[in-house]
């Protein structure tokens, strides 16, 4: 393999990773002068008053949640009364006010409940001089899991790891995945923002959704959730798995589309009348970095998209198409770019289990790209292909 290409393509993601660094994108972002505390993003100005507040709390979860909550313990410093945060094992970070708590992903664990129930305790204790400072990306969702129950339906932890592993398995996408676990959780899809009213919310979040829907980050824990139980029964039926569901997840359905179960707050709830959500990092700032170091390196850089989806080893062949093309396209021919060129995309593909074997999503793209040039006995040897 040339050196060079590895050295060049090691470098280029490595560009786009950094320009969404949690504890970078929180530093760059927020800032503090006097009582005034402001957010400033591409799209969002938000700015606090914090005289206005007589405590100010983090909370959050997801993979990312560690460095970005020593931002902003740098940030705040002594203002900063307390917090908490649910994280993935070997994920976490030094911090000396905000509380760690390791959670099971992409399966939940005892630990995503326990995390939760601290959350929701913590929540308990706020009003309306309280500024809730949520930090929020992807990984959330298993990372911070409470069952939901009432007076008739008791979901267990189990019921809800059952479900997400169907779900992962069936080739559902993040946002039906998200769809059905706001639905049977406690404190998804805006329940989080219900538990913290009357308090000031200031959610900061990084996407790792394609098209950056703030209801799909994380399953929307301060987001207004616009899908209903009826899309839950849509996505069961769309992947004919309603056999393979627990049964008190079955149930739940049936009485959230009777009317007999509330569902998840949408946008026109009060809850979130004093809730601010805020975009800070997404796939298509990451691509950016990415491509800077590429020109930077002397390619021709094209970026496609952010928002490719569909199977991984599909998308491969997509990819192989385009190498080809590429290959092959002399002088004056069309083609994306000329030689040197490097074409950079981002988004989430999907796997269906169909087996026993080991790996992810960019194992899969990255072998069924390999077949399709052993397929056709082409040559390898002036191209790369990272996933």
């Amino acid at each position: 393999m040339d050196t060079t290409l590895r050295k060049d393509a090691l470098a280029i993601l490595t560009a786009g990773i950094e320009r969404v660094n949690p504890f970078q994108m929180v530093r760059r972002t927020v800032s503090l002068e006097g009582d005034l505390l402001t957010v400033q993003t591409e799209i969002d100005h938000e700015q606090f008053d914090l005289a206005d507040y007589q405590r100010i709390i983090v909370n959050g979860a997801g993979k990312a949640t560690a460095p970005m909550a020593r931002a902003i313990e740098e940030i705040l410093g002594d203002r900063l009364i307390e917090g908490v945060i649910a994280i993935k094992p070997g994920h976490g970070d030094t911090l000396q006010r905000v509380r760690m708590i390791e959670a099971g992903h992409p399966v939940p664990d005892g630990g995503s409940r326990s995390a939760a129930e601290t959350v929701l305790a913590l929540a308990r204790s706020v009003d309306e001089r309280t500024l809730v400072i949520n930090l929020i990306s992807g990984g959330g969702s298993a990372l911070l899991t409470l069952p939901y129950q009432d007076e008739s339906i008791r979901i267990s932890l189990e019921d809800m790891k059952e479900t997400t592993a169907v779900l992962l398995g069936c080739g559902a996408t993040i946002q039906e995945i998200n769809c059905v676990r706001k639905h049977i959780s406690a404190i998804k899809g805006g329940r989080m923002a219900a538990a913290f009213a009357p308090a000031r919310v200031l959610s900061l979040i990084l996407s790792d959704v394609v098209g950056d829907d703030l209801s799909s980050i994380a399953s929307g824990l301060t987001a207004p959730d616009e899908t209903t139980y009826a899309d839950v029964e849509r996505i069961f039926r769309k992947y004919t798995i309603e056999e393979d569901i627990p049964r008190p997840v079955r149930e739940l359905l049936q009485r959230g589309l009777r009317g007999d179960a509330p569902d998840t707050p949408g946008s026109g709830d009060a809850v979130f009348a004093t809730v601010h959500n805020i975009l800070l990092g997404s796939n298509a700032q990451a691509l950016a970095g990415a491509r800077q170091t590429a020109r930077q390196r002397g390619y021709n850089t094209v970026v496609l998209s952010s928002q490719i989806t569909g199977e991984a080893r599909e998308i491969a062949r997509f990819y192989a198409g385009i190498a080809r093309d590429l290959r092959r396209a002399g002088p004056g021919e069309t083609a994306l770019a000329e030689r040197p060129v490097c074409v950079i995309a981002g988004g989430e593909t999907t796997v269906t289990l169909r087996g026993s074997g080991k790996g992810g999503r960019n194992q899969e793209m990255a072998i069924a790209f390999l077949g399709e040039f052993f397929a056709g006995n082409d040559s390898l040897t002036d191209m790369l292909f990272l996933s």
